[in-house]
């Protein structure tokens, strides 16, 4: 641990296991540190993985991973107090390899991702916390961690989105609450043949599910459940600023979504397991610091690689990419020699190559418009209602869809409002 190494990684979630095994592959010496008691340990997220970036990685991933169930089916689900009303997508082609979408269990994940990188040759340190930088004027030389001093050329900090790496070397300030979300979640273990007759599913298959509606109480938010194979992950993501604003406690919101009519048999039965919960970075682009300096790089949930665009919320994917592009900037920098800013400047053109800067760019609006809270409670409630009319057969004659429309927004919102939002939605999606 006294040698200087050529790169070292600060945090064994997604980012850093891809980033530390793509500098091994290199040849690079590696020392990936994680302050958990193991990989997987202290991390939370939803826990569905979409994309190819894992598979780009590992081609076939699946076979040897700890994967739970791959997603054939997205659902969407609008909630009042005594009603929901619900769309879903499905397609045989997500249910062909390799899979859109998978769901997965971090504790499991982590270790497996680690255990890669650890076998390619990367010294992999639980139980060890980054303190501090070591500086050499203006340029980071290494890590101070339990009490020693670890020299390297580059350090690249995939240590979550409180990273107080990124902090200490000045390329971000405190973030507002009105930028972060916080997720809680628990683990609900059922039989796996119970999972599959409440879920319509079969083998292998899983289901992404989320929520938005009356259990959020007019916060920005939204719930979700995915299946995995013998339980269940079942959530609430809030804007941490409304929550203190409205004094309310998340795990109170994910107490009330469990008792709705829409979810409450489908969680009913279930032990719970596990509980976590977490800030999520969901501002997009504009709470992203800055991303590197002399031999510094910023990677994953730590940049605020996370999309949130009301219809996803995407990160594993991100952290994964950004880790890979990360990797091969200080590739390149070891090449020549040179782990300067001007040398590391190439990072974010690699992210751009990607997908990662490209998707922030595009839905940069949509952060904005997701703090509206008629998406949360009104406008959930006028669909539900006008679906009530629809549906309801009382013996009186049929009226006009569009009557039935005027009725249930009467006294609650304007054309002109709706419009407006409508237009809203348009530029943020």
């Amino acid at each position: 641990m006294k040698q200087k190494f050529d790169a070292i990684v600060v945090g064994a979630g997604p980012a850093g296991s891809a980033c530390g095994y793509n500098l091994a592959k290199s040849g690079l010496a590696t020392l990936l540190i994680e302050r958990g008691k193991f990989p997987g340990a202290k991390n939370m997220w939803g826990g569905v993985l979409y994309g190819p970036s894992l598979n780009q990685l590992f081609p076939q991933f699946w076979e040897e991973a700890p994967v739970e169930r791959y997603i054939l089916r997205n659902k969407f689900s609008l909630l009042t107090p005594e009603s929901s009303l619900s769309t879903e997508f499905t397609t045989k082609k997500f249910g062909d390899i390799p899979y859109n979408g998978i769901s997965l269990l971090r504790s499991k994940f982590d270790r497996w991702f680690a255990s890669k990188a650890e076998k390619e040759g990367v010294i992999v340190a639980a139980g060890l916390q980054a303190d501090d930088l070591l500086w050499d004027g203006k340029r980071v030389v290494g890590i101070k961690a339990g009490g020693d001093e670890l020299p390297a050329s580059v350090v690249i900090a995939c240590d979550g989105v409180n990273s107080a790496l990124a902090e200490k070397a000045g390329l971000r300030s405190s973030f507002s609450p009105k930028d972060m979300k916080q997720g809680v979640k628990e683990i609900i273990q059922l039989p796996r043949d119970l999972i599959e007759q409440r879920f319509n599913l079969a083998g292998e298959e899983g289901v992404a599910w989320e929520f938005i509606g009356a259990f959020t109480r007019d916060i920005p938010g939204g719930a979700f459940i995915y299946t995995n194979k013998e339980s269940l992950s079942v959530g609430i993501v809030a804007q941490l600023s409304k929550l203190a604003e409205k004094r309310i406690r998340a795990d109170d919101m994910l107490e009330e979504f469990k008792k709705h009519p829409a979810v409450a048999n489908l969680v009913a039965g279930g032990q719970l397991v596990e509980y976590s919960a977490h800030l999520i970075p969901v501002a997009g682009r504009a709470m992203m610091p800055g991303l590197y300096k002399d031999g510094f790089l910023v990677a994953g949930d730590a940049a605020a690689f996370v999309l949130a665009t009301g219809l996803a919320l995407e990160g594993a994917n991100f952290a994964i990419a950004s880790g890979l592009a990360a990797a091969e900037t200080v590739i390149r920098a070891k090449k020549s020699g040179d782990f300067s800013e001007k040398s590391l400047s190439c990072y974010p053109e690699l992210l751009r190559e990607s997908f990662v800067l490209k998707d922030l760019e595009t839905f940069k609006k949509a952060p904005h418009f997701l703090e509206n809270p008629r998406v949360y409670s009104l406008y959930p409630q006028l669909v539900c209602d006008l679906a009530e009319k629809i549906f309801t057969n009382d013996g009186k004659p049929k009226e006009r869809i569009w009557r039935l429309l005027k009725q249930s927004m009467k006294e609650r919102v304007s054309f002109w409002q709706v419009i407006r939002d409508l237009i809203q939605m348009k530029r943020s999606l």
